[in-house]
């Protein structure tokens, strides 16, 4: 029997790394192995995702998972399937989470197009999430974006809260429009059913074709040049106060070239980590889990978006160093 997998899509700051969280803590009985993918030199959601579980996670970092690392993909499902027969791991299906800056046609394509994945791989559904605070400078600024809500099976709009009913319809409305097929959902503060994200075999690829009639030939994928990522890491922790002042302070200026923004830090005075993540103007923090005794700490911070003033934001960040402590 094949292995079910789906794609996880949405673009940057839709909720999908919150959204797997949240089903991974789940007493749903599914065991699922996570292949996830980031846009930048480093990625930190396996920091989020994972602060307390032992579970089966693949990261892939620099690039992203539909053009440089597609050939990882290729080999980590060989990989997972392998130990799969051999017994050393044990999952049902797969979830791949995508960048947020992935068209997930090439990735889908992969399914049909390679022979060793189509054999023990069923590609179940493309899920795409919606940030309905953002999605409409979204779709008019970032091809990428509109590419994912048209090859989903699966539609769900997160951050209902933040707009207005009338301009929720004109969204709604909108979407239906560029994908008239995909069932709609809400995931409400990254909720949603597992009944409604697997075993759905949504997928159909003659509806694909209608799309996108090059779909199993066309591979060529390339990125906004404006579009660049970079990392901010400090094993000494951060004072909180002029960390504060100084994120309002960024956003208040460039929030709307960032695109996106995430991290887990080390506060001084504070035992736990510290989970922050942001997109544009919308900004927030929770208290992640314990720092264990004799572990190493350390704050890393990414930063994806348009224009950036990088210097300016890594001479900020370093202000906000508690220069006191020791390195170790």
């Amino acid at each position: 029997m094949k292995i079910p997998v789906t794609i996880l899509t949405g673009f940057l700051g839709s909720g999908k790394t919150t959204l797997l969280k949240n089903i991974l803590q789940e007493n749903h009985g599914h065991r699922i192995a996570v292949i996830e993918n980031e846009f930048g030199e480093e990625g930190i959601d396996n920091d989020l995702l994972f602060q307390d579980r032992d579970e089966q996670i693949v990261e892939m970092n620099n690039g992203c998972i539909c053009c440089t690392v597609r050939g990882d993909l290729v080999r980590i499902l060989g990989e997972l399937v392998a130990k799969k027969e051999n017994g050393s791991i044990a999952f049902d299906r797969v979830v791949i989470e995508t960048t947020g800056l992935a068209d997930p046609a090439p990735v889908a394509q992969t399914f049909f197009v390679d022979e060793s994945v189509s054999e023990k791989y069923l590609l179940d559904a493309i899920v795409t999430m919606v940030d309905c605070k953002h999605a409409s400078l979204q779709f008019d600024e970032h091809h990428e974006a509109q590419e994912q809500v048209g090859f989903a099976d699966r539609i769900l709009f997160t951050k209902t809260d933040l707009i207005e009913p009338l301009a929720f319809h004109a969204l709604r409305q909108r979407v239906v429009k560029m994908n008239p097929r995909a069932k709609i959902g809400l995931a409400k503060h990254g909720v949603s059913s597992v009944d409604d994200l697997f075993d759905i075999r949504g997928f159909n690829l003659n509806s694909i074709l209608e799309i996108e009639p090059n779909f199993l030939t066309d591979v060529d994928h390339e990125h906004d040049d404006e579009v660049t990522s970079f990392v901010f890491r400090e094993s000494r922790p951060l004072r909180l106060e002029p960390l504060e002042r100084f994120m309002d302070g960024l956003v208040q200026i460039y929030g709307v070239n960032l695109m996106r923004y995430k991290g887990v830090l080390n506060i001084k005075g504070q035992g736990q980590r510290v989970v922050f993540q942001g997109v544009h103007m919308l900004m927030g923090s929770e208290l992640g889990s314990s720092w264990r005794h004799g572990e190493k700490r350390e704050s890393k911070m990414v930063f994806i978006g348009k224009n950036m003033p990088k210097e300016s934001i890594m001479s900020g960040l370093s202000l906000c160093i508690d220069k006191k402590a020791s390195t170790k």
